[in-house]
């Protein structure tokens, strides 16, 4: 049956004091709900206008809705929903890169926000420094007219100081770690090289707080939005899927302590995020991205179908035993009882997180989620079987061929080269010498260290299959 279109109460909109950049599901799901749940409690005129860099994808689903959508959680026995009507409008930049500095240089706009994945800051993952090579920094450094995150950053406070307006605050909200002080650093080194006295501003008045984000978010599917359909008797075109559980940790380091009262909606406001983060990011981030290798290696679809195989959830739980040793709980948090509550997420069967949407851009994602485990593991002289075999699943997977000798639409920044190295090798020695290679990914220190134990690795998963491998590793 037809059913009439999602649209936006007649409540009065709040002024937009937030712009986002890259608003896409997992920021409507996660931020866009925490800053709706503030304003509720405490008020404020924090309305969000979203950025998509390159995609009208979303502005275009959106804007018949009035900017209004629906989400969905998935909890273990039932969904529950919620309309969120915090978005004042969408912007693609690709179309009107002017309207969108315009917008962040507003000084209403108090804070600009981001969730650009991990490939979206146009930096060397191993080093963390600004790839200067990148076809976008390039572009950006010649034109006034940016195309990257980094230079719509750098280009908008310029125009900011410019005008003797203040900064805005700078609150990346991406997997990855010491994101504040990372996105700090690669708009320092931009705006170095356009005017070195406007770099001096922003390091003297801009503040770059870092946080960590969590709440699994699928990717929204043509059946999702057929079954909301039914379940709220109306057609949302660009609905949100995710978990019932979130956890937003933010550093409270904003210009002018202009920010929304985020305490009232859940959000921890602390001092350092440094040790949640950590946890974060080896063990829920680490093991996810582990399991959606090995796991499609497999056959496996779904985070979820990968862990109702019992011998995956005893590989998930190696995998922690190897990763805890090199964490730092939180203050109040223990690692075990952490473990146990991401075992319950991951095996939720309404929440299908693709093994493949988890694999993107695993090139970006390696260095924070695994490699950095692994070479505390090796400083320490601790063995680390389980996490190999993630890292050499990780190069079968990129490969591009899976173990039946299907085609894997491998999607990541270095596909291209990742693939033609994979090819170019016969022996899993030499293949896994070749991707050890990629500096952007592996340092020096720890491709020397990880031949071996990677080559042993690759060798089983060819000749056992994923599953197989597994099995044996955890005789």
């Amino acid at each position: 049956m037809p059913y009439d279109r999602l649209t936006r109460s007649n409540s009065p909109r709040p002024a937009t004091g937030i712009v986002h950049l890259g608003i896409g599901a997992f920021f409507r799901a996660f931020g866009a709900t925490f800053i709706a749940s503030s304003m509720s409690s405490s008020g404020g005129d924090w309305g969000i206008v979203g950025v998509s860099l390159k995609s009208p994808k979303t502005r275009d689903a959106l804007a018949p809705q009035g900017w209004a959508y629906t989400s969905v959680k998935l909890g273990v026995e039932k969904e529950t929903t919620d309309t969120i009507e915090v978005l004042n409008d969408v912007l693609v930049a690709l179309e009107d890169p002017n309207a969108v500095l315009d917008l962040m240089s507003d000084p209403c706009v108090k804070i600009v926000s981001l969730t650009v994945t991990e490939k979206g800051y146009c930096h060397s993952p191993a080093t963390g420094k600004l790839n200067a090579n990148h076809p976008d920094i390039q572009h950006d450094l010649r034109y006034e007219l940016p195309s990257s995150t980094i230079g719509f950053l750098v280009r908008a406070l310029q125009k900011r100081r410019e005008a003797g307006n203040p900064p805005f605050t700078v609150l990346s909200c991406d997997n990855l770690p010491e994101n504040g002080k990372l996105v700090r650093g690669l708009v320092l080194e931009f705006a170095n090289q356009i005017d070195p006295l406007l770099a001096d501003w922003i390091a003297e008045q801009g503040r770059f707080p870092s946080t960590m984000v969590d709440r699994i978010t699928p990717a929204t599917t043509e059946m999702d939005i057929a079954r909301l359909a039914k379940l709220i008797g109306r057609q949302d075109a660009a609905p949100v899927m995710h978990e019932e559980f979130a956890q937003w940790v933010v550093e409270d380091n904003f210009v002018g302590n202009a920010r929304p009262d985020l305490a009232s909606a859940g959000v921890e406001m602390v001092a350092d995020v440094t040790a949640h983060e950590h946890m974060k990011l080896r063990m829920l981030n680490g093991t996810h991205s582990a399991l959606a290798y090995i796991g499609y290696l497999a056959g496996h679809k779904t985070i979820a179908d990968t862990m109702a195989d019992p011998e995956f959830v005893a590989y998930v739980q190696k995998l922690w035993s190897e990763i805890s040793p090199t964490v730092v709980a939180p203050a109040g948090a223990r690692l075990s009882d952490y473990a146990d509550t991401l075992l319950g997420r991951y095996t939720n069967p309404r929440v299908q997180h693709q093994t493949w949407q988890i694999a993107m851009d695993g090139s970006q994602k390696l260095p924070q989620r695994l490699l950095g485990t692994l070479k505390d593991n090796i400083e320490a002289g601790r063995e680390s079987p389980a996490l190999y075999l993630a890292v050499a699943a990780w190069m079968s997977y990129v490969s591009g061929t899976d173990e039946n000798g299907q085609q894997i639409d491998v999607r990541d920044p270095l596909a291209t080269r990742l693939r033609a190295l994979s090819e170019s090798f016969e022996t899993h020695t030499d293949r896994v010498a070749a991707l050890l290679n990629i500096n952007e990914i592996f340092s020096a220190y720890l491709a020397e260290r990880l031949q071996e134990p990677l080559s042993v690795s690759a060798e089983r998963l060819s000749a056992l299959g994923a599953r197989g491998a597994v099995k044996e590793l955890l005789l």
